[in-house]
């Protein structure tokens, strides 16, 4: 196992290295001035312009500010944003209202979408089974904006529920958008926990376990849920990794002071250290996730070996 993970860990290096140097030349290569509205409305002098340039590298060759950038990326550095803020302090004090929006989310995930899902799987070709498929399919097929939108309107507005921005980031205030932002993985958690649910239950192991006379709930519960959940375990992996680099549009609609609104701004004031520094620790998230779930197949499966 302890090898397993020491692999994984070094075939993360030239991803980490290839994803940072993909992004820094998507953002420092497009066009735009950073300095544009820095000095009000009008254009801001040549000396100043060229100050700033020079401070944050922007005179030199792409090759080089990737080059110097990396090598403050190796010390733990993410650099100074064009407002004078290290992106590390900025990251730590969004983060945690993140993370906290992240869990309910995931927890909204797993506990809704996989119970939803079982009830389909058994009852399949039943009302509960169609009521569900119908359910995860509109929900699919509604813009997460207009989800987030009818939430407020009508769980914050008219029933008054819950706040309608999420304010300080406490949990309570969390709570809401945190519904809408697994609003999209619960349906499609639903979906694939009823598919392999179905399938696995007529698996030769099922109809032994049947054959000696367990329940059907115990049949389901110990023996063919445990491995319908392996690919569900998968996406949720995935999508773990995506709920920590926060959703943009999602704090956008509840003013949420968390990472996807902090890309979103840096993106609009053509921050470009911030938006790189913010997605690199995205990319470690994401690969870090995918570990996780890696090893939880051991757990879930015990023919995987990751010897």
């Amino acid at each position: 196992m302890l090898k397993y993970v020491i692999r994984r860990l070094l075939q993360m290096i030239p991803v980490v290295i290839g994803a940072t140097f993909i992004l820094f030349c998507l953002v420092f290569a497009l066009p735009g001035d950073p300095t544009a509205g820095r000095c009000g409305e009008r254009p801001c002098p040549p000396a100043y312009v060229a100050a700033f340039r020079r401070e944050y590298h922007l005179d030199q060759p792409l090759i080089v500010q990737y080059g110097l950038y990396m090598a403050k990326l190796l010390r733990g550095d993410l650099g100074v944003n064009f407002y004078g803020n290290t992106v590390v302090s900025e990251l730590a004090a969004r983060y945690p209202v993140t993370v906290k929006l992240a869990i309910i989310a995931l927890l909204v995930e797993i506990f809704i979408g996989i119970t939803a899902g079982v009830i389909a799987g058994v009852r399949n070709g039943r009302f509960l089974d169609y009521l569900i498929l119908v359910s995860s399919l509109v929900v699919i097929s509604i813009p997460i904006f207009v989800i987030g939108s009818l939430a407020q309107l009508v769980f914050g507005m008219k029933l008054g529920w819950f706040p309608v921005t999420a304010g300080d980031g406490s949990w309570n205030q969390l709570v809401l958008p945190g519904f809408v932002l697994g609003a999209l993985s619960v349906a499609y958690v639903a979906r694939l926990t009823r598919a392999n649910l179905i399938e696995n239950q007529h698996a030769d192991y099922v109809r032994t376990a049947k054959a000696k006379g367990l329940s059907g709930l115990r049949t389901v519960t110990v023996h063919t849920l445990r491995n319908s959940l392996i690919p569900v375990i998968t996406y949720i992996g995935y999508d773990f990794g995506a709920l920590m680099g926060g959703a943009i549009v999602t704090e956008r609609i509840f003013n949420v002071n968390g990472i996807g609104n902090f890309i979103f701004r840096s993106i609009n004031q053509r921050d470009g250290v911030s938006v790189v520094g913010a997605v690199t620790c995205l990319v470690l998230v994401y690969l870090l996730a995918n570990l996780l779930v890696d090893l939880l197949y051991g757990v879930l499966d015990p023919r995987i070996s990751h010897d």
